[in-house]
C-alpha cells in the first residue's frame, strides 16, 4: 500500500511539473488606451441586431481579471510610457519613463531578458516603432519625448553584444533616416531586410528586419486600411514561427485606441478596435496551432473617460457610428477645403444633413478648423449617446485577457507590473 502511495504522490508531483512547465513562446498584446468602456463598447458595436442574443467578441472568450495601472507616485493616473514600464519590467516608474525607473536608471526588460535567453525578440505597432509603448520594451530613457535618442537605442542598447530586436514592424521612417544618422543603413550593415511599403510586406522575408510604412505612425484604420495591424501581425507570425528553437517574445500594440481616445473619436475608436480584435483573432489561432504558447492581452490605461450612454438617455446608438466613414480630423480637412459641405458630409457619414447641423458646421468652419473638428465630433457624439469625460487618460483598472499555455496564472485582480514579472518568469524558464 505505502509502495502505491508512493508511486501515485510520484506521478502527481511530476504532473503537476509537467502543467507548470513554462510555454516557449510569449506573445504580448496591448491595447493602448483600452480601458473597459472600449471593449464592451466594441460588443455593442459589433452586436448583429436581428437576433436577439448579443454576441461575444475574441474579448470576452478570454477575460481572465483586471490590473491596476498607477504610475509610482499618489497621481493615480499613468501615461503610456509609465504603464508601458511596468507592463515591459515589472517596476513601477514615473510618467514619462521609458524602461528607467524613478532614479532614472535602467531597468531591464522581458524583450531583453528574452534576447539573453536566446529568443527571437520582435515588436509590432500601428505608432511610431519608437513611441512609448513600444519603446519601453526595447529602450531606455528618461523622457518618452526624446525619439531620436530611443530610435537609437535600437542600435545601441547592445543585450549580450547583440541588437535588442530582431523584428521591427510599425511606423516611423523619420526618426530613423535622420540628416544626423541613417539608422536603417546601419540595420542593413548588420544583416537586416528593411522594408517601407506597406502593400509590398513580402518583401520582407526573413528575420532579421526592419519594417518602417509611415513617417510617425499608420494611418488611422478607418481613413485607410481597416486591418493593417492584423495584416503586420500575420507577417510577423510568418517570419517567426519555426524560426529558433529557443522560441520568441513579441510585443503586438494597438497603439492608436489611444490616440482615438485623446480625440474623443468614438467611429475612430471602434476601428481601431476592430483591427486589435482581428489581430487577436490570428494571435489565438496561432496559439492554436502551437499549443505551447501564452498570449496576454491588456492595456496600459484607459483613454477619453468613454461612457457608453450620454445626456441622460438609456441608450447607444451603433448605427450613427458605422455610418462614420473617416476620422473627424480626416472629415474636418474635406469640410474645411469644400465649399460644398452637404456633399463632403453625405459621403462621409449617415447622419442627416439636417439645417440645424448645416448651421452649426458652417458657424465653426467660419471660426476655424479646431471649432470645425469639436462641431463634427459633437454631432456624432450626441446623436450616438456617447460620452466622453476627458481629452486625457483615466485611473480605472483595466482587463487581462490570456489564452493558452498557463493563461490561468492571470485571473483575478492584480497589479501591472505582476503581470509582466509572470512573463518574466515564463522567459527565464
Amino acid at each position: 500500500m505505502k509502495k502505491q502511495f508512493g508511486l501515485l504522490a510520484l506521478l502527481c508531483t511530476t504532473t503537476g511539473a509537467f502543467a507548470q512547465t513554462a510555454p516557449k513562446n510569449v506573445i504580448y498584446m496591448i491595447g493602448d488606451g483600452m480601458g473597459p468602456a472600449f471593449t464592451t463598447a466594441y460588443r455593442y458595436y459589433k452586436d448583429d441586431p436581428t437576433t436577439k442574443e448579443i454576441e461575444n467578441t475574441v474579448f470576452d472568450t478570454m477575460l481572465k481579471g483586471m490590473a491596476h495601472t498607477y504610475p509610482d507616485d499618489h497621481t493615480y493616473v499613468t501615461d503610456s510610457a509609465a504603464g508601458a514600464t511596468a507592463l515591459s519590467s515589472g517596476h513601477k516608474s514615473y510618467n514619462g519613463a521609458i524602461a528607467v525607473d524613478t532614479a532614472k536608471k535602467p531597468v531591464k526588460t522581458m524583450l531583453e531578458i528574452a534576447k539573453e535567453q536566446g529568443m527571437t525578440t520582435a515588436l509590432v505597432a500601428t505608432s511610431q516603432i519608437n513611441h512609448a509603448t513600444p519603446a519601453s520594451f526595447a529602450a531606455h530613457n528618461e523622457s518618452r519625448r526624446n525619439y531620436d535618442d530611443i530610435a537609437n537605442d535600437y542600435i545601441d542598447n547592445k543585450v549580450a553584444g547583440k541588437l535588442p530586436v530582431d523584428l521591427m514592424l510599425g511606423g516611423g521612417t523619420q526618426y530613423f533616416i535622420r540628416d544626423d544618422r541613417n539608422l536603417v543603413d546601419e540595420f542593413k550593415q548588420a544583416g537586416y531586410q528593411y522594408g517601407d511599403d506597406f502593400k509590398n510586406l513580402g518583401q520582407i522575408t526573413q528575420v532579421p528586419a526592419i519594417g518602417l510604412y509611415a513617417p510617425k505612425g499608420l494611418p488611422f484604420a478607418l481613413d485607410e486600411n481597416p486591418t493593417r495591424l492584423k495584416q503586420l501581425t500575420a507577417k510577423a507570425f510568418d517570419l517567426l514561427d519555426g524560426q529558433n528553437d529557443k522560441g520568441f517574445f513579441v510585443m503586438i500594440e494597438g497603439s492608436q485606441i489611444d490616440w482615438c481616445g485623446h480625440a474623443n473619436d468614438i467611429a475612430c475608436a471602434m476601428a481601431e478596435m476592430d483591427d486589435f480584435a482581428k489581430s487577436i483573432e490570428t494571435a489565438k489561432a496561432y496559439v492554436d496551432n502551437n499549443p505551447d504558447t501564452i498570449l496576454v492581452i491588456t492595456a496600459d490605461h484607459s483613454t477619453g473617460g468613454l461612457t457608453i450612454g450620454a445626456h441622460g438617455q438609456y441608450k447607444w446608438e451603433t448605427d450613427i457610428i458605422k455610418g462614420v466613414k473617416a476620422t473627424a480630423g480626416t472629415l474636418t480637412n474635406l469640410l474645411m477645403e469644400s465649399d460644398n459641405l452637404k456633399t463632403v458630409w453625405q459621403a462621409n457619414t449617415s447622419i442627416e444633413f439636417t439645417a440645424e447641423n448645416e448651421i452649426k458646421l458652417k458657424q465653426a468652419k467660419a471660426m476655424g478648423e479646431k471649432t470645425l473638428n469639436l462641431a463634427v465630433k459633437s454631432i456624432i457624439n450626441d446623436l450616438s449617446f456617447t460620452g466622453w469625460t476627458t481629452g486625457g487618460h483615466t485611473a480605472s483598472d483595466v482587463q487581462v485577457f490570456a489564452y493558452g499555455k498557463n493563461s490561468d496564472d492571470f485571473v483575478g485582480s492584480q497589479n501591472n507590473t505582476d503581470i509582466a514579472k509572470k512573463l518574466i518568469g515564463y522567459i527565464e524558464k
